[in-house]
Order: C-alpha cells, then sequence, then structure tokens
C-alpha cells in the first residue's frame, strides 16, 4: 500500500497530539497497565508513545481483568492502525469513535469506551509534617535506589485439580508480584495456599486431562493442573505466567 509524503513537520504533527487530551506522550507499558487496572474500567483506552521508535504509538485499551496493547504507526503525516490508514490524526480517532469493536489475534473483542484523559484531577488533601522521628538509620541520599517489581498482575477463577482426590474444584486465583494464590472463593480473605513461582520450572497447555482449556504448573514437588473457562482466558494465565517467569530469570 502506497503512503503519500506529507508536508507538516515533526512540531506540527505533535501539536497535533497534544491536542488528544487521551495522549499520554511517554508513558510506558508498564505504568499503562497499573493506571487503567487500577484507575480504569473495562473499556478504558489511552494513546501513548512506544519504544519501537519515534512514529510508533501503542493504543492501551482494558479488557475486563487485563490490558491489551496494539500497535499504531505513523509515517509521512499518516496513520496506520490494523489494515487500515488514515490521512489525518482526526481521521483515526474519528474511527475509534465510529468503529469501537476490536478483534485481537487471540480472538478477544474489545470495546473502545472511555478514553483515559491525560489531565485527571487528584484531591488537593495533603497531610502536614508536625515532627520527624528521632530515629535516624545512617543512610544518604546516594542510598535511595529506586526499585519495584515487575507489573503484571491477574485475577480469576480457574477449575484446579485436587492433589490426592483427582476431583476439580473452582477456586479464586490472584497473580500478584511472584505469587499465585488461590482462594476457596472471592469473597474469601485467606488463601488456600500461595505458590512462589520462583520455583516454578515450567508452564504449559495440558492434555494429558479429560477437560478442555486446561494448561499447568511444573513445581519440583508437584505440578498443578488448572483449566479456564475458555481457550483465550487460558492462553492469557499461560501468556503472563510464562512472562514472569521470563522476568524471575533475568533477576528481576
Amino acid at each position: 500500500m502506497s503512503v503519500c509524503s506529507s508536508n507538516r513537520s515533526y512540531g506540527e504533527e505533535m501539536d497535533e497530539l497534544e491536542s488528544v487530551g487521551w495522549y499520554h506522550y511517554e508513558l510506558s507499558r508498564h505504568a499503562a497497565e497499573a493506571l487503567l487496572m487500577s484507575n480504569g474500567i473495562d473499556g478504558s483506552f489511552l494513546l501513548r508513545n512506544s519504544n519501537k521508535g519515534p512514529d510508533c504509538f501503542a493504543l492501551s485499551v482494558r479488557a475486563k481483568d487485563s490490558v491489551k496493547h496494539f500497535h499504531v504507526r505513523r509515517q509521512y503525516g499518516r496513520y496506520s492502525f490494523g489494515f487500515n490508514e488514515f490521512d489525518t490524526l482526526q481521521d483515526f480517532t474519528s474511527h475509534l469513535a465510529n468503529q469501537p469493536l476490536l478483534g485481537s489475534e487471540t480472538g478477544n473483542l474489545i470495546v473502545l469506551r472511555f478514553p483515559y484523559p491525560r489531565q485527571v484531577e487528584e484531591p488537593s488533601i495533603y497531610e502536614s509534617v508536625c515532627v520527624h522521628t528521632a530515629m535516624q538509620t545512617g543512610r544518604h541520599e546516594s542510598d535511595l535506589v529506586p526499585s519495584a517489581p515487575s507489573l503484571g498482575t491477574k485475577e480469576g477463577y480457574l477449575v484446579k485439580q485436587g492433589a490426592f482426590v483427582k476431583n476439580w474444584k473452582q477456586r479464586w486465583f490472584t497473580l500478584n508480584r511472584n505469587e499465585l494464590k488461590y482462594f476457596k472463593d472471592k469473597m474469601f480473605g485467606e488463601p488456600i495456599r500461595t505458590l512462589d513461582l520462583t520455583a516454578c520450572s515450567a508452564v504449559q497447555f495440558d492434555y494429558s486431562q479429560d477437560r478442555v482449556n486446561c494448561f499447568c504448573l511444573v513445581f519440583p514437588e508437584r505440578t498443578f493442573y488448572l483449566c479456564a473457562k475458555s481457550g483465550v482466558e487460558a492462553d492469557e494465565w499461560i501468556k503472563i505466567l510464562r512472562w514472569k517467569l521470563s522476568q524471575i530469570r533475568k533477576g528481576r
């Protein structure tokens, strides 16, 4: 498909982007996920710069319990998204407003409902410092090294096979940091068990059980067999769990 040239300068193109209230500049993938999962709702979306290059962007969309990211590319002033090309940014945003249904490669249908604004009003409530603690740590400014675990969370119902009695029971699972917890139900505060993913050696689809949409987590002492309600849901769990394992192996 041919791409027409444009006489607009880079500065003009940036001014055009700044007019879009849901364009979030250099917001990272992880920060976008944290923002949409904590403050957004199903269908919230935003546009941000991608690390693929200066004219590459990402459309980040909250889809229920996860965030999906879609490539958007600008070339010679035109915007490419999926199989479509748009002469102007206004054409692109109008297309999203008029045709908000996206189909991802995993088969998910995602509806763009609520653009997440760049400027969000925050409460002007701040605590006053009355006194500093008398405790001294001996640390200096150079000791304050920023660090945080990798983002990436997920939760939902899965059906799990028992350890001794090989029956199947539905459990509520939560993935946070390097821990996969499962509960008797969503309303229970204490987990039945917490699985430390640093000890997990593999996550993969499983076809040995007399059930569909199954996958397994391999630990030294046991292999856990889990089933999702759909193949898409199972694929999402496998992808994020494998990503977690890759981050653990990189020492992050």
